[in-house]
């Protein structure tokens, strides 16, 4: 065998190692908290009886074990359904599968919501997590982990509700927790006009790289924040261009920056 076909010859099994090793990773990671890794123990034992049945040829216990071992397999699929739904779910929204989705349909969802309690003049304070990881603020609310959606977020800062007054934290396309309490910024700058929500806003964005949005109660106002600097009276398609460009793959984002309009005074 020629040297030259060295790599043609060993290619295709990397790949396959790759590829199994890459969908391991992915479904332990996810499902690493439920019961389905003892129930996944269970089937690997049964399978490891199953081979030593089969090398020393006990028909019997083979023919016992190949069925139960079918069985399992259906049970398992059957019994763990909605922890499979949700480790599926998980998976897709990894960063190794947001690196090829568009970022249309969560920005959408956020648009919606903060236009709608900004007609109605419902204050919102939203937290959308980029590098910096939100998890110490997350844990001084309410957990959550669910799916991102306008009504989600429209029912969390519904007046008159416990979650009305704190933050909400957006992971990617889920809402990580709700009723946070985020640092208040301690600025000279900002104007008096601003009051604890927009203040709790600046605060988070001085710590994290966070992109936060604020809904004024009073005058219905969306505001944008980043990196200790907010802006005023964001218009609709301006926020969606924001929001877009935060939930694109990363390498674009690289191209292309935030561009925020007036700063507050």
């Amino acid at each position: 065998m020629e040297l030259a076909q060295l790599p043609a010859l060993f290619w295709r099994p990397v790949f396959e190692i790759t590829v199994f090793w890459i969908a391991y990773t992915l479904f332990f990671t996810y499902i690493k908290d439920s019961g389905m890794v003892q129930a996944l123990k269970g089937l690997a034992l049964l399978f490891i009886f199953f081979v030593v049945a089969q090398i020393f040829e006990f028909k019997t216990i083979r023919w016992v074990l190949a069925h139960l071992f079918q069985i399992s397999i259906l049970g398992f699929f059957i019994i763990f359904q909605p922890e499979l739904r949700r480790g599926l779910t998980r998976i897709g929204q990894s960063p190794l599968f947001r690196l090829f989705l568009k970022g249309e349909q969560p920005a959408e969802e956020i648009v919606r919501a903060a236009v709608a309690m900004a007609k109605n003049k419902v204050g919102a304070l939203i937290a959308i997590e980029k590098e910096v990881s939100l998890k110490p603020y997350a844990e001084t609310g309410i957990a959550l982990d669910g799916i991102l959606s306008s009504e989600l977020l429209l029912t969390t800062f519904m007046p008159n509700t416990p979650f009305h007054d704190g933050g909400l934290i957006i992971q990617g396309a889920r809402v990580m927790a709700v009723a946070c309490v985020f640092p208040l910024s301690e600025s000279q700058k900002l104007s008096r006009v601003f009051g604890t929500r927009h203040r709790a806003g600046v605060g988070l964005s001085e710590e994290t790289d966070a992109l936060v949005i604020v809904v004024s109660e009073e005058t219905g106002i969306i505001s944008l924040v980043s990196q200790g600097k907010i802006t005023r009276d964001i218009e609709e398609e301006k926020l969606r261009q924001h929001l877009v460009e935060l939930y694109q793959p990363k390498k674009l984002q690289r191209t292309r920056r935030f561009r925020f309009g007036r700063k507050a005074q």
